[in-house]
């Protein structure tokens, strides 16, 4: 977490952006010429050609944007929601590039920058550019009025008229980067609450911030992988969006995600099983030798990227989990156990389910379960299954 400059001053004192990459980047590839030309753009591949072209064509009725699907066709959030996500889409759009050029890896670390440099001209690491992105996005689409994020040590005020508050992970697992390893962003979207707009700025701005997740009206993340995933819940169901890089839309590929009640891949860092308690070492020592609730052994698939092992653990079932006071609740467990919870599966604290938790402090940590419901009621039929030290090793 990096101190913000601006804390909870009204936008217009923000700093200027900087630059730090060419401004004519395009954030969808041009096209070529040989997308005017089917027959031979995928001429190399043979008869797979016409497989693959069936597969990703989004021309059909079929097919279906983002901000199709939240229109009155599909979910019917409300115009001022769409024209958030609008712009929440194409921030995300521009981190999705960012994070897959070649400029990530410099980004992706402190700059010691010599004394001829200016500490605004100094390259910023990539979640602080990430953060910045993100908050000139969500300023321009004049619909949020405050800006939460694991970036700032308090929240941001964007506008007095926004109907929204989003509290956000801007780019959650930077420190893989130089890996190539899976990254993404976290967020989460609440209603303003009209009856503390008479208190000051920072003090409506944090209590705004601190809704408990029961009150989450859309939350989701996007996965920067191989494939740019948009993932999104507006409370009935998750579902899934592809990024087509010949459109620049984000497709439904992935409609109503259904977690199964019960997986079979367990995720955490057990070399850190010794500092488990009793009851942690248990409940994995029993499901990994096939002795739990379900007869078949588990397997340990950890990518240490939350948004990578959760997506996984959505899509296929069982257990993503960090058992230590790590995780913050606003901006990373609560939108993640929405989304988990709208599509069937739990997330929970190891004792209760998350979103029943109030906040109390913006940075908030928690030790934080997610997954299919079979496989989380098992693990706290456990008991102690919270990490509440950290021996050898920092928070």
């Amino acid at each position: 977490m990096h101190s913000a400059a601006i804390i909870v001053t009204p936008i217009s004192n923000y700093p200027p952006r900087t630059h730090l990459f060419p401004q004519n980047i395009q954030i969808s590839p041009p096209q070529f010429l040989a997308a005017a030309h089917p027959s031979r753009k995928m001429a190399f591949l043979g008869g797979l050609a016409s497989k693959i072209s069936a597969v990703g064509d989004h021309s059909g009725a079929g097919s279906q944007t983002l901000a199709e699907y939240m229109g009155k066709g599909g979910a019917n959030v409300g115009d001022e929601l769409v024209v958030l996500f609008t712009h929440l889409e194409y921030a995300c759009k521009k981190i999705a590039a960012l994070v897959a050029s070649p400029l990530s890896s410099n980004l992706g670390k402190s700059s010691g920058a010599g004394a001829c440099t200016s500490e605004r001209d100094k390259p910023k690491p990539l979640d602080i550019v990430a953060n910045e992105i993100v908050l000139s996005s969500l300023k321009n689409s004049g619909k949020v009025a405050v800006m939460a994020s694991e970036e700032d040590d308090a929240p941001v005020w964007l506008a007095d008229d926004g109907p929204f508050v989003v509290v956000l992970d801007p780019l959650d697992g930077s420190r893989n980067i130089d890996a190539s390893i899976p990254t993404g962003t976290i967020f989460g979207i609440y209603k303003k609450l009209e009856e503390l707009d008479h208190l000051p700025i920072e003090e409506k701005a944090l209590l705004n911030s601190l809704q408990s997740g029961t009150k989450l009206i859309a939350s989701g993340y996007v996965l920067y992988s191989s494939a740019t995933l948009l993932c999104a819940s507006f409370g009935s169901g998750t579902h899934g969006f592809t990024l087509d890089h010949s459109t620049g839309d984000f497709i439904l590929t992935h409609p109503d995600i259904k977690i199964p009640p019960r997986g079979q891949i367990y995720s955490v860092n057990d070399a850190r099983y010794f500092d488990w308690p009793e009851g942690l070492r248990r409940y994995i020592d029993t499901v990994r030798q096939g002795k739990g609730k379900h007869p078949k052994k588990y397997s340990a698939r950890y990518i240490c990227s939350l948004v990578a092992d959760f997506h996984r653990t959505l899509l296929y079932g069982g257990i993503a989990m960090n058992p230590r006071d790590h995780l913050r609740l606003v901006y990373e467990a609560n939108p993640l156990s929405f989304l988990a919870e709208q599509a069937g599966g739990k997330g929970s604290d190891g004792k209760v389910r998350i979103l029943s938790l109030q906040p109390v402090k913006l940075h908030q940590r928690l030790p934080l379960f997610l997954g299919s419901p079979d496989d989380i009621e098992e693990l706290e039929s456990y008991g102690d299954v919270q990490q509440k030290v950290n021996p050898g090793y920092d928070v």
